[in-house]
């Protein structure tokens, strides 16, 4: 059947609810698996697992149990090792790197920050800033549309006009919000969003951060900014400079898919 990770606490980590269950359509407790200093947070694996909401759902649940007592570096959602015996090997094997991670991600919590254009501010930003754009842009209104060629042309001078304009963006908001992080992690690019960030954020600090934020937001009317948080530090389980030929944490466990948080 396999075993299911969540995640790696402190073995003196407060106990669980004894209630507490895992994924799956049929749930197994959870329970915790200790290896010296370290414990695992596991369930037996379901036989079949999907990134179903439900199960999504209860492995976001399992890691906020464990988070409102602590510090644990969560595993993504499908991790999963051969059986117990596996788990507590890679304990022993990773424990300095795994107590390190504990330490540096004590009291801190992730905010992920994914940004967009507001397509008609962006445009008029692009035609404010470009004299060849308006200018051509005008004479083809003059010449009743332009033709074709002109036309492509003029979409072809928005298009990278705007292609730069999200780096630059992009760039932006990093600049401003880094300075009150620890860590600043740069996810995987999504679908219609020019930004995707993450930054690891000392709780108390985090309504400064947010301030940062909104401030952000208000001097910049022509982004859209989605703001999830508090999360456990899915992006910061792995400092920036582990060795990768070791591979990553939860690549220890065996599968790793995609953060609950999306």
């Amino acid at each position: 059947m396999g075993t299911y990770v969540y995640g790696i606490v402190r073995a003196s980590h407060p106990p669980l609810p004894q209630d507490l269950e895992g994924v799956g359509a049929s749930p197994q407790p959870v329970r915790v698996l200790r290896q010296g200093e370290l414990a695992a947070i596991v369930s037996d694996a379901p036989e079949e697992l999907r990134p179903k909401r439900r199960d999504l759902l209860a492995h976001q649940r399992v890691l906020d149990e464990a988070g409102a007592d602590g510090v644990v570096l969560p595993m993504r959602f499908g991790s999963a090792s051969p059986d117990d015996d596996t788990v507590i090997t890679v304990l022993a094997e990773r424990a300095d790197r795994f107590l390190e991670r504990l330490h540096a991600l004590d009291g801190a919590a992730e905010y992920n920050i994914k940004a967009n254009h507001d397509e008609e501010a962006v445009l008029r930003l692009i035609m404010t800033d470009h004299d060849d754009i308006r200018s051509l842009a005008a004479a083809n209104r003059e010449a009743g549309g332009g033709t074709q060629e002109e036309r492509i042309r003029l979409g072809e001078m928005v298009a990278a006009a705007v292609q730069e304009r999200e780096a630059t963006d992009a760039e932006l908001l990093r600049q401003a919000l880094a300075p009150m992080a620890e860590e600043v992690s740069a996810g995987p690019p999504s679908s219609g969003w020019l930004a995707n960030l993450s930054f690891l954020v000392d709780r108390p600090s985090a309504e400064r951060f947010l301030s940062a934020v909104d401030a952000f937001s208000r001097e910049n009317p022509h982004l859209e900014l989605r703001v999830s948080g508090p999360l456990p530090p899915y992006s910061f389980v792995e400092s920036a400079s582990s060795p990768q030929a070791e591979g990553g944490t939860t690549e220890a466990f065996g599968n790793t898919a995609t953060q609950p948080t999306g």
